[in-house]
């Protein structure tokens, strides 16, 4: 395995962990948006990865094996709180809205664990780009 190919593995990673941040951040967002039908409301998006360890998973954005990438992006599927309220614009003929089925505390955890993945991921650029640095640093001397 090249040098090449941990910086592709490591930035296929950091790419995945980020798109990860980006869900967590955009559910957070919509944690307390409301509408007039379950269908409409807001549900959390979930991102799927796929790990890259067989030739036909790669791609021209993600091409090391030994990778991770983005496979999709799915609508979590846990139920849509249906709250009371007559006062609300956006209440159906019944006087109730559709809350998100957001979870803040779970959307931070989330959070948390990709920015930790994220830490370590370029923690492994971090340490393969000083080898390199002592590998010429030998091969000079």
């Amino acid at each position: 395995m090249s040098v090449a190919n941990i910086f592709g593995i490591a930035g296929s990673a950091l790419n995945a962990q980020t798109v990860r941040m980006n869900l967590a951040a955009s559910n957070l967002a919509n944690a307390s948006t409301s509408a007039g039908s379950a269908g409409e409301a807001y549900k959390a998006k979930r991102p799927v990865f796929q790990a890259l360890m067989e030739q036909q998973h790669t791609t021209s954005g993600a091409p090391n094996l030994g990778g991770v990438k983005i496979d999709k992006i799915i609508d979590d599927k846990s139920s849509t709180p249906r709250v009371f309220e007559p006062n609300n614009p956006q209440s159906d003929k019944d006087g109730y809205v559709y809350k998100s089925n957001v979870s803040e505390i779970a959307e931070t955890v989330e959070m948390m664990a990709a920015a930790r993945s994220y830490q370590n991921n370029i923690e492994v650029v971090n340490t393969a780009r000083q080898l390199m640095l002592r590998t010429l640093d030998i091969i000079k001397g």
